[in-house]
């Protein structure tokens, strides 16, 4: 059976992840274990990676690298073994050169650019909180099949700007465009929450699974 390594760094909303992934796996009929796990060799022998993230830019990348071997053993899986990986929120946040919330922080600077706090446009608040439309810049796999007008759900009050545009694979309007997900060769990440998304969320969980990068 393979398996999804769901990383477990003390910052993630783990029982909603695993559970969305574990019906997204039955949707796709792939036959994928979820396995939650803070170890390198879970991550190095799994077939697809997942992190996910809730909370402080700061607070995330202290409580990953808190966690021996555990960035060294995703470099390795995701940057030189190229395994598919999936970024959720923070998760997506912390693939970027570094975060400025709290100081600036590094980042894993698997997409080059900044996570910085929002500015929204007039009239909007911060943070950006609950469902939002999702307008898809590019074709991507795992934002196939999502029906028209898609809507996902948001909670956040920093977000990624990559330095290359065509990282960018899908924004969401608040005032001005918020970028909602990046795609880079095996990575793609989403800074809303697919796993509070219903459908649409365990669509592009679905379609995770299946990805072929």
């Amino acid at each position: 059976m393979t398996q999804v390594a769901l990383i477990d760094y003390g910052s993630g909303n783990l029982h909603s992840a695993a559970r969305a992934l574990r019906e997204a796996a039955s949707l796709a009929g792939t036959g994928h274990e979820i396995l939650v796990t803070d170890t390198p060799e879970d991550i190095l022998a799994a077939d697809r990676i997942v992190l996910p993230g809730v909370g402080h830019f700061a607070e995330c990348a202290r409580g990953l690298r808190a966690r021996h071997g555990v960035e060294d053993a995703l470099n390795e899986a995701v940057l030189k073994h190229q395994k598919p990986f999936f970024g959720i929120c923070v998760g997506m946040q912390l693939m970027a050169t570094a975060g400025m919330e709290d100081g600036q922080t590094p980042g894993l600077a698997w997409i080059k650019g900044l996570v910085d706090r929002i500015e929204p446009g007039e009239g909007y608040r911060i943070p950006h909180m609950g469902w939002n439309g999702l307008d898809i810049l590019r074709p991507h796999p795992v934002l196939a099949d999502l029906g028209d007008d898609p809507h996902v759900y948001f909670t956040h009050s920093y977000a990624m700007s990559p330095d290359n545009p065509a990282d960018i694979a899908a924004t969401a309007d608040y005032g001005r465009p918020l970028v909602a997900a990046v795609a880079r060769r095996n990575m793609f990440g989403t800074q809303f929450h697919p796993e509070k998304s219903q459908r649409v969320g365990l669509q592009i969980l679905s379609n995770f699974l299946k990805w072929a990068p």
